[in-house]
């Protein structure tokens, strides 16, 4: 996992709330056991329609959102099924941090085991930051060391993280990585055995 320190990003604002994980990636496409490729089929169904025709009026087909890796979203983000493929869709896609009130606990434990970074802030916050970013070129600085979401126009948030997801993220290690941080007391164990 490429770790997160201080992440500079462009910000996308999907303003709806209980977006559950068959609207982040559709069932018909987790067919794939490797976590690259999903990206393209992120928001598939809001994005595109039943022909494959781009939905031209859907945010993310803006120019002014090209690159974003910051998502602002509404509360109970990831809701539904348990499916690790949301996460995978959002970070082949190129978002790296979101940012909404509220999760579904497991989406939330899927992304930072992923290399997400899921930031909780209050929903009066939250649509201050959306406001700005409709208006586009809206990048917000993320410090995960110091806890802090800033924009550069004096807006500053400092967000709570588990000290185990945070080392995780900032180290860039998943749950194998971690392991192998044992690795050699592991060896001396099996070697005993």
């Amino acid at each position: 996992m490429e770790p997160i320190t201080i992440h500079t990003g462009l910000a996308f604002p999907l303003d709806r709330s209980n977006v559950d994980t068959d609207q982040i990636i559709p069932k018909q496409f987790l067919k794939r056991i490797e976590r690259q490729g999903f990206g393209q089929f992120l928001f598939y169904n809001w994005r595109f329609d039943h022909s494959g025709k781009p939905i031209e009026d859907f945010p993310l087909h803006d120019k002014k959102y090209v690159g974003a890796s910051i998502l602002l979203a509404g509360d109970n983000f990831g809701c539904g099924s348990s499916r690790e493929h949301a996460p995978w869709a959002l970070l082949d896609y190129g978002f790296k941090i979101i940012i909404a009130p509220s999760y579904a606990d497991i989406f939330k434990n899927n992304s930072v085991k992923n290399g997400i970074l899921a930031i909780e802030m209050p929903y009066e916050q939250i649509q201050q930051l959306m406001q700005k970013a409709e208006a586009g070129n809206y990048s917000l600085t993320v410090d995960l060391a110091a806890q802090t979401v800033q924009d550069g126009e004096g807006f500053s948030y400092h967000f709570d993280i588990g000290e185990y997801s945070k080392e995780m993220l900032y180290n860039g290690l998943d749950d194998i990585g971690i392991t192998l941080l044992h690795e050699e007391k592991i060896t001396e164990f099996e070697n005993r055995h």
